[in-house]
């Protein structure tokens, strides 16, 4: 399924900047960056428990916010990009 993930982490102390860093390298770790704090991750229910509890981990509730949106398995009917950046396929081949 297609999960979006968006983050606003406060990034007025050390201890934020460092949150905001670890919080965008676990996304990294499970999707595609397509904007600042805004991931596209293709998931299973089990990865996505996995993110979602390594994530609400490292954030702090009381300055920082974690929202998950659940587009599912249809989700390319629910997406469309306009824009500069260049879309991509999220379950099509990727060459390093």
């Amino acid at each position: 399924m297609m999960v979006l993930i968006t983050y606003d982490v406060s990034t007025e102390t050390a201890a934020g900047r460092k949150r905001l860093r670890q919080i965008a390298k676990q996304c990294v770790n499970y999707g595609q960056r397509v904007q600042n704090s805004v991931f596209e991750c293709v998931l299973d229910a089990a990865q996505c428990k996995r993110l979602q509890h390594k994530l609400l981990g490292i954030m702090d509730e009381n300055e920082d916010s974690l929202r998950f949106y659940y587009l599912g398995n249809q989700y390319q009917t629910k997406i469309e990009h306009f824009g500069a950046k260049a879309t991509y396929e999220a379950e099509g081949f990727l060459s390093v």
